[in-house]
């Protein structure tokens, strides 16, 4: 556990110079990305030749900004690329976005406890990533394990990756309350949270196609939607048409089934 937390301390430490380092120095997309990109992220393989394109490009300025390192591991082109996908497809609808809140992810190995321990021997090593607070402000912490979960299956409603970067954008007006002012017009704020009252109350009442995890609170209700609104949008639209709606306002796109 210690030489974890020393790891982290220490990596969490290297983060505040590499961005100044890194902040304007955007590297060229590697061109055998593209494959590693169709193979491993549908979102991206649905979209057009240019629309990929710009995506390339969006992904290599989020890495651009954001330090990443594997604790007690090798990070490989693949960590990176899937990392960067999940940063870049919930805001892809925007022309511009930059992650102010994050200035680095700790990529685990392995899903991990409250403790951030992953190689406990008990069975709470449940969680597969965290936005920080406190000392971890601004950093993630990610599980290796749930990230590559969350693109390998395609049909179970959920990506890791996906809904902790919507934590980040919920939180970008510094409350992590589900409701994204940054993204939703004022008009829609009470709609919204009608909506989602709603919606929570169906999935705490077993009436519902929701994850149950987001019946927890508001800002798990909307990383959890999230999830469904990038994995299934055509089962999202079909079982949940209001939702489905309200989040196409949101995130400024209709993702491809």
């Amino acid at each position: 556990m210690a030489y974890i937390l020393i790891s982290v301390v220490v990596i969490l430490f290297a983060v505040h110079f590499y961005r100044k380092a890194k902040r304007h120095s955007v590297k060229s997309f590697p061109e055998d990305w593209h494959r590693l990109l169709m193979d491993n992220v549908l979102f991206y393989r649905n979209l057009s030749k240019n629309k990929q394109l710009i995506f390339q490009q969006k992904m290599m300025q989020f890495l651009s900004e954001v330090y990443i390192d594997g604790v007690q591991f090798e990070l490989e082109e693949l960590d990176k690329i899937l990392i960067a996908a999940s940063a870049v497809i919930p805001v892809f609808g925007f022309k511009e976005w930059h992650y102010t809140n994050l200035s680095g992810i700790l990529l685990y190995p392995d899903n991990f406890n409250e403790d951030m321990q992953f190689s406990s021997k008990d069975n709470s090593r449940n969680i597969g990533g965290i936005v920080g607070n406190g000392r971890f402000e601004k950093q993630m912490i990610l599980s290796k394990k749930a990230l590559y979960h969350g693109f390998q299956n395609t049909t179970d409603k959920s990506n890791t990756g996906i809904h902790e970067f919507v934590h980040l954008i919920d939180k970008i007006d510094d409350q992590t309350d589900g409701v994204p002012e940054r993204l939703l017009e004022h008009k829609y704020a009470i709609p919204w949270l009608n909506l989602i009252h709603r919606e929570m109350e169906s999935i705490n009442d077993n009436h519902s196609d929701i994850r149950k995890h987001g019946g927890t609170n508001q800002a798990e209700f909307f990383a959890v939607a999230s999830e469904y609104f990038f994995e299934r949008p055509d089962l999202l639209k079909k079982k949940h048409p209001d939702l489905y709606k309200m989040l196409v306002k949101c995130f400024n796109q209709k993702p491809i089934s």
